[in-house]
């Protein structure tokens, strides 16, 4: 069994071809250009390639490459960009692979697709999509697009729905939230009571190992999760002591956080720092017998030491 990774330089491709050697499974990275040993370029998936040669050989692909999401958007259209990327691309690849005898396509959505709170119950896989951004909403119409092409032409397709990914060398609000701690900045998030599920890219990288190789997994869509909600105050407490730093938490009401956030603009990023985002991840344990191979806290040292060891 061959398996191809997309986004095989980034921050999850890294890790799981380092999780495939472990498991001695022959894995092929794709890459944009410049190939290392290794990998095979594909160029720019949302100009439609010829991907016959990159796909030679190949039993199942791994998608991971995507536009995520922007921070400081400067595309007039987002949701027309997230979609040739993350639409039109995702099935370019998919009937590709389908044409070179790929019989497995592993895609890596979002619980974005799920919604972006909870309330009274955990998200699952069985309930009704409901993304409310242009990211999410390209990655649950990339969902529809291979569900298109499994029926067309009997590809195995499982799709995959993580929350937040940390571990060592994560970008984005995560490293912001180190920057802040190391920096001692007081942060008003001690009065939050939030639960929010996250996944460590070491079990991200396993969950998804297994979706390549488990017979049972074909047709499924499952969420990944390390199982073990954790408010924002208790992450950062955790991640502080990870970093042998204290987290100044200062209390704060969450509607006057709310409404600042909305003010400034930011109510996006407010609002995932105090409301719930809680995964039912039961299935893929079920079904896969999948158990995290980190856990929180273990996760969060790795983070931690990568992030202070590259800062040093």
């Amino acid at each position: 069994m061959r398996i191809a990774v997309t986004g095989a330089r980034g921050f999850v491709g890294r890790t799981l071809m380092t999780a495939l050697a472990a498991r001695e499974l022959a894995a092929v990275g794709l890459v944009r250009r410049d190939p290392d040993a290794g990998q095979r370029a594909v160029g720019d998936l949302t100009t439609r390639p010829d991907l016959a040669a990159a796909l030679d050989g190949v039993d199942v692909v791994v998608h991971l490459a995507a536009r995520v999401h922007v921070m400081h958007e400067t595309e007039p259209d987002p949701l027309a960009a997230f979609r040739r990327a993350n639409v039109e691309a995702t099935e370019h690849l998919a009937r590709a692979a389908v044409a070179r005898g790929a019989r497995r396509f592993v895609y890596v959505s979002s619980v974005k697709v799920n919604g972006e709170a909870t309330q009274r119950a955990p998200f699952r896989e069985q309930d009704p999509p409901r993304p409310e951004d242009p990211y999410g909403v390209s990655k649950w119409e990339a969902e529809q697009a291979l569900a298109r092409v499994a029926a067309d032409t009997g590809l195995e397709v499982v799709v995959v729905r993580p929350p937040l990914v940390y571990g060592p060398g994560v970008g984005g609000n995560f490293v912001r939230m180190m920057r802040w701690l190391q920096r001692g900045v007081p942060l008003p998030l001690a009065s939050v009571r939030n639960r929010r599920d996250l996944v460590g890219v070491h079990n991200l990288a396993d969950a998804l190992v297994a979706c390549s190789v488990h017979p049972q997994a074909a047709g499924r869509t499952y969420l990944v999760a390390d199982g073990e909600p954790v408010s924002t105050p208790a992450l950062l407490r955790t991640l502080a002591a990870c970093m042998h730093v204290c987290a100044r938490l200062v209390p704060c009401p969450v509607a006057l956080l709310q409404a600042a956030g909305r003010l400034a603009g930011k109510g996006g990023e407010v609002a995932r720092l105090v409301g719930s985002l809680e995964i039912d991840a039961g299935a893929l344990r079920r079904e896969l017998g999948w158990r995290p191979v980190k856990s929180l806290r273990e996760g969060l040292q790795l983070t931690a030491d990568g992030f202070t060891g590259a800062r040093r």
